[in-house]
């Protein structure tokens, strides 16, 4: 039997360490050669040779982008050259399990109403405690249809894709919820153990994801736009502007003379970084302690806030501009 055609779709821009490992792990898949192919899209004014030699026998071709281009647009541009008839979009730092397009593709092609499939992360060989958190975060539900997933590794037909509008280039991030929320409105996106993959690039450190953090907020807000949010999803963009707020508004309270008050707003913003740190601790023990869970919370929250601040004044000046 034949297998069906598959085209890698790899957005890339800077160092190419990571993304040498991610294109070895394509060439290393436990499927036909012959049924694949990969496409880079750089932002990168060059490739290196090694790049190529990293692909094995699997056809490879480079296109390039300009560097003001968005994610989506790089992922866009590569589907639209694409010869599969799935495709497989990867981010420049993921290392898949040797079984990925195997596993993914079965459960695609044979699980009913399946319109997208990703495999669960795991830790690297030496993970920190971030990592373990962000590995925990992700597998939080395993197995099982999901309203979302990030892109970092989703397979789908090509039909799919084009179906679901392609991804929304006029975001920043956030792109992969908005696309994957319209892949859902035409069946289930599928969050699968029987294929892994580890996340090369994830955050090691809370400083380095701090900066990263403010980066991804940016276009939280703009990407409520034109889909829907389940209600599970707005504490996510509620609580990360809410507890700063709170915070300034007790620093204020305590200035002014209002100690009681002032008391009740510290109070008021610490209980969602302790309900939501005694909740993922749940998910992340033994490999991670309550303190480690705490710092991460106390990191997260306001590089959010201060992302999506920042898009919100990025988008009013904008439109300040354009007018």
């Amino acid at each position: 039997m034949t297998a069906n055609t598959v085209t890698f779709v790899i957005p890339h821009k800077g160092r190419e360490e990571m993304l040498k490992d991610t294109l070895m792990s394509i060439a290393q898949q436990e499927y036909p050669v012959a049924s694949m192919e990969i496409i880079l899209v750089s932002q990168n004014t060059e490739v290196s040779e090694a790049l190529r030699e990293a692909c094995g026998s699997v056809p490879f071709k480079v296109l390039f982008a300009e560097p003001e281009h968005t994610i989506s647009a790089s992922r866009n541009r590569g589907a639209q050259v694409a010869g599969g008839d799935y495709l497989a979009f990867l981010d420049a730092d993921i290392h898949l399990s040797r079984n990925w397009l195997t596993a993914c593709m079965k459960i695609l092609t044979e699980r009913p109403g399946t319109k997208l499939v990703s495999a669960m992360q795991i830790p690297s060989d030496a993970p920190t405690p971030l990592e373990h958190i962000r590995v925990a975060l992700s597998n939080a539900e395993v197995d099982c249809a999901v309203d979302f997933l990030p892109g970092r590794n989703l397979l789908l037909a090509k039909d799919t894709f084009y179906q679901a509008g392609q991804f929304p280039e006029h975001l920043i991030t956030c792109e992969d919820y908005y696309f994957t929320d319209k892949v859902n409105q035409l069946g289930e996106l599928f969050y699968t153990s029987a294929a892994q993959y580890i996340h090369i690039g994830e955050d090691k450190q809370l400083g380095a994801m701090f900066e990263k953090e403010i980066w991804r907020g940016q276009s939280n807000l703009a990407s409520v736009k034109d889909r829907r949010i389940p209600l599970r999803e707005w504490p996510s963009f509620i609580v990360p502007l809410a507890i700063p707020a709170c915070v300034l508004a007790g620093l204020v309270s305590l200035i002014a003379g209002f100690p009681l008050f002032a008391v009740l707003c510290l109070v008021a913003a610490g209980l969602p970084v302790l309900a939501y740190s005694t909740r993922l601790y749940k998910l992340v023990r033994p490999n991670t302690s309550l303190i480690e869970v705490i710092k991460f919370y106390c990191v997260y929250f306001p590089a959010r806030a201060v992302g999506t601040l920042g898009g919100i004044i990025k988008t009013f000046g904008t439109s300040s501009y354009e007018k």
